[in-house]
């Protein structure tokens, strides 16, 4: 597996990527730049826990269940379900989907986790993003494939919602990922960032040919900005994540995790120490061929600017752990859903 070697801003991790992202003369990157003549100007209000118990209150159901928690297996999902569950004393209902990518140890992950805490549970799986995974793929679309799944993972989530009659739906989001409340994706198509614009074009282009071409997306959602719209004609949802409340440090939750609900690492993901589908190692491999950065190296970036995380432990952590072999037995499964 051979990835073009980029220079990287010296200040966080994103690499040099015109038009999006460019260094100065001391190789501090554009993003970085902006960043320090905001920072004086942009509110630094600090999120309290007491207001994320706050918007709980306000938003809790008067049905079966009070929050709908959006669950795939990894520590931050996992933790803000236990959250909901231990520290809230809320109902919630943990929803997972899979899209056929999903790994074991996610699953066990979450069944451990359900069933210790005693939380009902909804899993829904569905083949209907593969034929869209093999074209983008087949025909090297310079498309993350992280981005059209966010878009059906969000519009399903919503409808979850709706057929619950559920008002709160509660993410695993942290504050690299997502900063306010109001909703976004790690992996939406239309993050409002210079990073983003050479990689929301490329969706948006994609999608917009694609479901024209093809009756079976015919309905799809062409950016997450179209999720929400058609969500709220149907159900008013409010989506939150507690991470962006709390100050506990990761390490601190997985501890607590692996002690009451036997959470584990899986023996490979990527990034290091974190949990995600088989699919993720196509999508992030596409995204380094074509962009030179994934959306973990804008989150990461991100953490370091808010001091959140330090640039040498994001470098660690981003470091590519798979190669051709993982990269051929993702496609392999992918090219077998897709001549079915």
């Amino acid at each position: 597996m051979t990835i073009e070697t980029r220079t990287i801003c010296k200040r966080c991790v994103l690499p040099e990527s015109r038009p999006d992202v460019w260094l100065d003369a001391e190789g501090v990157c554009n993003i970085c730049r902006t960043y320090d003549q905001q920072k004086d100007g942009r509110s630094r209000t600090k999120l309290l826990e007491s207001d994320f118990v706050k918007i709980l209150s306000q938003h809790k159901s008067k049905g079966k269940y009070d929050c709908l928690v959006m669950c795939s297996g990894g520590k931050d999902s996992t933790a803000a379900l236990y959250y909901m569950k231990k520290r809230y004393k809320l109902n919630p209902l943990a929803f997972t989907f899979d899209h056929g990518f999903e790994t074991e140890g996610a699953l066990e992950n979450i069944r451990n986790a359900v069933e210790i805490l005693g939380i009902d549970f909804l899993f829904f799986k569905s083949d209907f993003m593969k034929e869209m995974f093999l074209e983008i793929v087949k025909t090297d679309e310079k498309v993350a494939l992280c981005h059209p799944c966010s878009i059906w993972y969000m519009g399903l989530t919503f409808e979850m919602a709706a057929r619950y009659d559920i008002p709160l739906i509660v993410a695993g989001w942290t504050r690299g990922q997502v900063s306010q409340q109001p909703l976004a994706s790690r992996c939406a198509d239309k993050v409002h960032g210079s990073e983003f614009i050479s990689m929301s074009g490329a969706t948006q282009a994609f999608l917009d040919k694609y479901t024209r071409q093809n009756p079976k997306y015919k309905d799809f959602p062409k950016s997450m900005e179209e999720v929400v719209r058609l969500a709220g004609k149907r159900h008013k949802a409010t989506v939150v994540s507690p991470h962006w409340f709390l100050p506990t440090d990761s390490g601190e939750y997985v501890e607590l995790l692996q002690k009451e609900l036997k959470w584990k690492f899986p023996p490979q993901s990527y990034p290091g120490a974190s949990t995600n589908c088989s699919l993720n190692f196509l999508s992030v491999h596409n995204a380094m061929r074509h962009f030179g950065y994934t959306h973990y190296h804008v989150e990461m970036s991100k953490m370091i600017r808010e001091s959140l995380l330090s640039r040498q432990e994001a470098l660690k952590l981003l470091e590519i752990n798979f190669g051709d072999e993982v990269l051929r037995d993702v496609m392999q499964k992918l090219s077998r859903a897709g001549g079915k």
